[in-house]
């Protein structure tokens, strides 16, 4: 039990988290990492800009308004009072949250974990399918979404228990966030949570298909924050952030909202979803000092540099995917910079393992972050020796917790997280990237898992069974590729991979769609009929 009583009145989360001894164990060895044990994010990230005499200072901007800190905590506090008092809200329950990268998202987000309740992100390219597991794995009480997305989720509310969605950005409309909360006064009074109170939950698709919810607590998100933001990336109050990862990511919320937010700094939306050139001239517009984004997308924009120069970058923060140290030196040419790179999980809240520039070693993703400790280790979990290749294991200040997943036992072993990568650690405790430890494909950022994938081919009438993996891109890092067994009757031409290929794009989120369609007799398996993937890969790979 915590030191501060939790004010989480609704416990759903609490009682599915996992066994004591299933959880990963934390270190919070540094005295910054020392959280008191009454914090609410939220709370202690406005305390700190005020402190800090940040509170005139800009933090969120777009193209159409710029709010300060003092004016967003304002607006913060009008939404808690929405979800408290319109809608009797009370902490622990929780809050879907449906929307891109914009100030209105921020906002609502901030605004749900302020009211201690329980944000819950989805990635706004999810169908109603995907969004319907969420529902049905988090059943939140409410949903706050983007009025431009409204048409899945709405498909999703259908029989999911879900009974009230909220919109946001849409200014004048009845029933609509900005109008509720243009009637408050603002005066919220804050809910002192325990530390250890639920903020967020984060879905993350594993290799079965079937989402799974990574929970973090106001302690962890707090102690990430001293941690890779505080010895690592060491954003100042004058920089402004830009970046494509979305908020659900937490990559993208930790380093283009929550991160931002502890540094005083000042966060960049944009109106439309990034290109390569349209980053860059946002950067040059702007005056950006620091982007987020994945490989694929530098290597795309320095191939651009030379005639949108990002000249007031100072820190530019790669993840998501392996960095191919070819992206990483064409960057550097045309750029000037040396590319941050770093290895994160969901489980794990943000980045543990980071290059710093002026510190970098050809092809490593770099040493771990202060606050962490990782090893490379064999099946057993005992440590190999340098230059071997095994498992990646970490433990430090924040770690996974899934909500109710039989998963979590693969996760955490013994205390220690593996986020099932294989690595290869030097004598100097840098850390190289291998592979994935198994089958999720990473392409351009996203993680896609295979069976997911296949089950949506195998909606489609014309299918008889299918095998999906990862297949390396040197544009991408991975692309997806099928392996199909069509039915009697039907014939496997390129007329064919096209509707396949708008077939999954309707079903799920399209980039998850096979880039490659390959048909086949039959597939691999084994005597008991299991599908043999690594067969796939090799036939891939050769």
């Amino acid at each position: 039990m915590p030191a501060h009583p939790s004010l989480q009145k609704d416990r759903f989360v609490h009682e599915r988290l996992p066994a004591a001894l299933a959880c990963p164990q934390m270190r919070y060895d540094q005295p910054e990492l020392r959280i008191p044990d009454q914090a609410n994010l939220v709370d202690r990230l406005m305390a700190r800009a005020a402190g800090e005499g940040w509170l005139d200072r800009p933090f969120l901007r777009s193209d159409r308004i710029t709010l300060t800190y003092r004016e967003a905590d304002e607006r913060i506090r009008r939404i808690s009072q929405v979800l408290t008092e319109d809608f009797a809200l009370v902490p622990g329950n929780r809050v879907l949250l449906r929307g891109g990268n914009s100030i209105g998202m921020a906002l609502a987000w901030l605004g749900v974990v302020k009211a201690g309740l329980v944000a819950v992100a989805s990635m706004p390219l999810l169908r109603a399918k995907e969004l319907r597991e969420i529902i049905l794995k988090a059943e939140p009480a409410l949903a706050l979404c983007d009025a431009a997305l409204l048409t899945e989720l709405q498909a999703a509310q259908e029989g999911s228990g879900l009974k009230t969605i909220v919109p946001f950005n849409l200014m004048n409309e009845p029933g609509s966030l900005a109008v509720l909360s243009s009637v408050k006064d603002g005066h919220f009074p804050p809910c002192l949570c325990s530390a250890d109170d639920i903020a967020m939950m984060a879905f993350t698709s594993g290799t079965t298909g079937s989402p799974k919810a990574a929970v973090h607590s106001h302690r962890d998100i707090l102690a990430a924050c001293e941690a890779w933001p505080r010895h690592v990336l060491r954003a100042q109050p004058e920089d402004i952030v830009v970046g494509s990862p979305p908020l659900a990511f937490t990559f993208g919320l930790g380093g283009l909202l929550i991160f931002p937010m502890w540094a005083g700094a000042s966060v960049y939306y944009p109106d439309k979803p990034y290109t390569p050139q349209t980053m860059l001239e946002t950067i040059s517009r702007l005056g950006a000092t620091i982007s987020y984004t994945a490989p694929t997308f530098y290597r795309q924009m320095a191939l651009l540099a030379q005639q949108i120069p990002p000249r007031s970058l100072r820190i530019s923060v790669s993840a998501g995917e392996a960095l191919p140290q070819a992206t990483r030196q064409l960057w550097q040419q045309t750029s000037g910079l040396d590319m941050m790179d770093g290895i994160g999980a969901t489980e794990m809240f943000h980045i543990f393992i980071s290059s710093v520039p002026g510190q970098t070693r050809a092809g490593a993703i770099g040493q771990v972050v202060p606050g962490y400790t990782a090893k490379v280790v064999d099946d057993q979990g005992q440590e190999v020796p340098r230059g071997t290749v095994g498992r990646l294991a970490v433990i430090g200040p924040t770690g996974c917790r899934y909500l109710d997943d039989a998963r979590q036992n693969n996760y955490v072993k013994g205390g220690w997280n593996y986020p099932g990568d294989a690595f290869t650690q030097d004598e100097q405790g840098y850390f190289f990237y291998q592979a994935r430890a198994d089958d999720m494909i990473i392409s351009a950022g996203y993680n896609i898992g295979g069976p997911e994938v296949e089950d949506a081919l195998l909606t489609h009438p014309a299918v008889g069974e299918c095998g999906v993996v990862g297949v390396a891109d040197e544009e991408r890092g991975m692309i997806v590729k099928a392996y199909v067994v069509l039915k009697s009757g039907h014939e496997g031409n390129e007329a064919m991979v096209k509707t396949l290929q708008d077939h999954v794009k309707a079903t799920i989120a399209p980039y998850k769609y096979p880039r490659q369609v390959e048909f086949m007799s039959a597939l691999p398996r084994t005597e008991t009929g299991k599908l043999q993937r690594f067969k796939l890969r090799q036939m891939a790979g050769a």
